[in-house]
């Protein structure tokens, strides 16, 4: 009988670790070692993309945080709000964590914003703060 137990305790492990593994999101031709050596936008490499970013910006809708964050790496800013809502930002010009940067233009950024259950419900490419 513990033999039994084990051995379906075993079984389901292996499936939950099986279902439990997140995987890269498409992203075209964005090149992500460019967008993940740049954080807060400080190289300007993120901005090479902007274009292919625009184009299938909608594809990540629905996505979760996870794949978000395996694919376009540790997000710049994580801003928190009501209702459980977040956003995740990705800045494609320079921050204000950028050193000899301007800090009076608001810099241009992809924000994800994240609903309840952690999915993409809406993808923003703005100067503006949500």
């Amino acid at each position: 009988m513990k033999k039994l137990l084990l051995y379906l305790f075993f079984i389901v492990m292996i499936f939950t670790l099986g279902t439990a593994c997140t995987s890269k999101l498409e992203v075209g031709n964005i090149n992500l070692e460019n967008w993940k050596s740049d954080r807060d936008g400080c190289k300007g490499l993120r901005l090479k993309d902007l274009e292919e970013i625009k184009k299938i910006k909608n594809t990540f809708l629905e996505a979760t945080n996870q794949e978000l964050i395996v694919t376009f790496g540790r997000p710049d800013r994580v801003l928190l709000l009501d209702k459980s809502q977040s956003f995740f930002y990705y800045f494609l010009e320079p921050s204000d964590k950028c050193t000899g940067q301007d800090t009076e233009k608001e810099p241009l950024k992809v924000l994800f914003r994240m609903n309840a259950i952690n999915k993409v419900s809406e993808v923003t490419i703005t100067t503006l703060e949500p």
